[in-house]
């Protein structure tokens, strides 16, 4: 025991005499890691650390790390100084609590870099061992016949083609995953049943309208000529000056009411100055702005990729800051957060106002509606809105008064929104009503044919056109509007009778201008007591005087809704149409269809309640580059399938004359590519059937 002490002390006078600089390495050792306070603190108290190190007699320089026992841990809390023998050995405490915690930790980081080195030398070995696997092929393959390695080399080009492919699946099965996360968080509003029909919403939080940028002056170069001579505009006048430059190649600037009116509301917006001096349109010279324009439309076309996705972030940007708001805690799309910029009216058909100046609309311009609670989106700088509203009985957002007809327009709710979702459900839950009482309501309108009151007989037959032939109501025009006609302010002018026309007896000839200025154009058989009503109606009027003279579209809307609440014209055009929609869908479907006829045929389908309604269009201006795009698409397709039939002849001919395995799957997979290709070829030739068709 004496002899074991004595080495034990020598041991650590040895270890004292260490210098500070080979400390400072075995804390670079241990990874700077320093003992808690409460470690410390422990230490001194009883002298012992958490974990005691062993050391035997005669063999100082190795330590082992000895799992204490927690009671015997307990147990050997003692005083300093105080032996401790177990199995003939005495554990040392000598060593400072630290240094025997900082050695444990050193130990251990000692092994985890050994551990690290030994499996980079393992990864390294491995790399080595692949490289030269890789390599001895290739030396061998000097040796080996020339076909043997382009084997090799398709065999590579299947793996990496096949490695594709299973990234193009995962992107889609994650692109589809998206999909169905974002259709799940989608707001199920028509779950929770309908709101009151009050009040609209509870909370309603938004950033308010985007108002279009400042106009930007035309740079110094680029002028307008006033009798042959160059003339500096003020900016407010220039801008509108830019409005009809831009339109000089449009019809609307041809038109002597649109020349009119622009010219009438250029002057207000003139200087003293420039109202001296411009005195009429035809010495107005706008050739080189509108050239400045034009090249300005170019260059936009011509942009480049990165540009383009420049503008596209930007867009992006605006939607994501202004197109949402919160409706009752959801998100929810805005229709037109977009304010429109100051132009030029153009409206529809012959309008009386066309020409006239659309003036920028200023922040002191629009009403704010939202919350009560909610934070109030800010004005542009320097500006302030005209009033904030928290009126839940409504559903804009904002509204303002446009300068042309004085008439309030509105910030709304996108159409998959929950008010306008709830609008929607309304309207078709009053025609799905609606198809029980139609029996009932066509009864009696027909009664109405032969009444002794010129206003029962009017309205009978006026609800006759309205249930038959889907037209509008029509509403009492001003002046100032547009010449369009419904169904009770028809003229007698806007139709014809004919007694026997085209093989029917009672035709009616229509021909007006309905809403929005579009055509209505139609040749229909009626009852003969409808007809010999109608005789009855224009007998001793004139041309410009009304057909239905004794009634109005309020009167008659007041009594449709006495039939059946709710119930007004218009639901007769949405239960017309739909049904419409459900009897042309029967006959042009079937089972077994492919994607492309049934789209097709839905799309036919669609197109008769577009007839019926008077939906039109013009035809588009891309009309007819689009149609040659598609058509040269087909005869490539055609032509594709010509050589691969070849082909496939090819393959018959070489199985028949010597079948094999091999020649057996390349004739499979020349009938299958024919047999794509034709698939390919028959959607070509649907889309131009429909593309055609859905022309106008």
């Amino acid at each position: 025991m004496k002899l074991e002490k004595e080495k034990h002390d020598r041991r650590e006078k040895k270890k004292s005499k260490r210098s500070s600089k080979d400390r400072e390495k075995d804390s670079e050792l241990n990874g700077k890691h320093k003992p808690s306070s409460k470690m410390k603190q422990s230490d001194r108290q009883s002298g012992v650390s958490s974990s005691a190190v062993k050391c035997e007699a005669g063999d100082g320089d190795t330590h082992e790390d000895v799992k204490v026992d927690p009671d015997e841990r307990n147990d050997g809390q003692q005083k300093p100084g105080s032996p401790e023998i177990n199995n003939n050995k005495e554990k040392t405490r000598s060593k400072s609590s630290k240094q025997r915690h900082n050695h444990k930790e050193r130990t251990a980081d000692v092994k985890l870099c050994d551990e690290d080195e030994n499996l980079c030398e393992s990864v390294k070995m491995k790399k080595k061992k692949r490289v030269k696997d890789e390599e001895s092929p290739e030396k061998h393959d000097k040796n080996q016949p020339s076909g043997r390695k382009r084997k090799k080399t398709s065999s590579e080009h299947d793996k990496a083609e096949k490695n594709k492919k299973t990234k193009k699946d995962g992107d889609q099965k994650k692109k589809k995953e998206d999909k169905k996360d974002e259709e799940s968080d989608k707001w199920k509003w028509w779950e929770e049943g309908k709101s009151s029909d009050t009040q609209k919403w509870s909370s309603l939080e938004h950033k308010g309208p985007y108002f279009p940028p400042e106009y930007e002056p035309l740079p110094d170069n680029i002028c307008f000529y006033y009798d042959g001579q160059p003339m500096k505009l003020s900016p407010a006048t220039e801008e509108i000056v830019t409005f009809y430059a831009k339109m000089l190649d449009h019809e609307y600037t041809s038109k002597e009411v649109f020349q009119n009116n622009f010219f009438s509301d250029w002057k207000e917006e003139m200087t003293k100055e420039e109202r001296k001096l411009i005195k009429t349109l035809s010495k107005c010279d706008f050739s080189q702005i509108h050239k400045y324009f034009v090249e300005k439309s170019e260059e936009r076309k011509n942009m480049t990729k990165e540009e383009k996705q420049v503008l596209k972030e930007e867009a992006s940007r605006l939607m994501e800051e202004y197109g949402f708001c919160l409706l009752d805690g959801h998100r929810e799309k805005i229709g037109n957060f977009k304010l429109e910029p100051p132009g030029l009216f153009r409206g529809r058909g012959e309008h009386p106002k066309m020409g006239k100046l659309k003036k920028r609309i200023q922040p002191e311009d629009v009403t704010i509606n939202c919350g009560q609670d909610s934070k109030i989106p800010a004005p542009p700088a320097g500006h302030r809105w005209k009033r904030v509203q928290h009126d839940n009985t409504v559903t804009w957002l904002a509204s303002w008064l446009e300068n042309i007809h004085g008439r309030p327009k509105y910030i709304m709710l996108n159409p998959s929104s929950k008010l306008k979702g709830e609008k929607d459900w309304q309207k078709y839950e009053t025609a799905r009503r609606l198809k029980m009482k139609v029996d009932s309501i066509r009864k009696q309108y027909r009664r109405d044919w032969t009444s002794r009151e010129m206003k029962s007989r009017q309205r009978g037959v006026a609800i006759y056109f309205i249930d038959k032939l889907a037209l509008r109501a029509g509403n009492e025009k001003d002046d100032e509007s547009a010449d369009t006609v419904g169904c009770c302010s028809l003229r007698v002018e806007h139709i014809t009778l004919h007694r026997r026309l085209d093989g029917q007896e009672h035709m009616v000839e229509f021909d007006f201008l309905g809403k929005d200025s579009i055509r209505y154009y139609n040749k229909v058989p009626v009852e003969k007591q409808v007809f010999k009503n109608l005789k009855l109606f224009i007998k001793h009027k004139d041309p410009e005087d009304d057909l239905f003279d004794r009634i109005t579209t309020v009167k008659l809307n007041k009594t449709l809704n006495e039939c059946m609440p709710g119930l007004t014209a218009k639901v007769f055009r949405t239960f017309n149409a739909s049904t419409t929609l459900q009897d042309q869908l029967n006959k042009l479907t079937t089972e077994g269809m492919t994607v492309e006829e049934k789209i097709l045929s839905y799309n036919r389908a669609n197109r008769a309640v577009a007839i019926l309604c008077n939906h039109q269009r013009a035809a588009p201006k891309t009309f007819e580059k689009s149609m040659q795009l598609l058509q040269e698409k087909i005869q490539k397709k055609k032509e594709q399938i010509e050589e691969a039939k070849k082909e496939l002849k090819e393959a018959k001919k070489a199985h028949k004359d010597a079948p094999s395995d091999k020649s057996k799957k390349l004739l499979e997979k020349k009938e299958k590519a024919v047999q794509r290709l034709s698939e390919q070829l028959k959607k070509l030739q649907l889309q131009e059937t429909d593309h055609e068709e859905n022309k106008v």
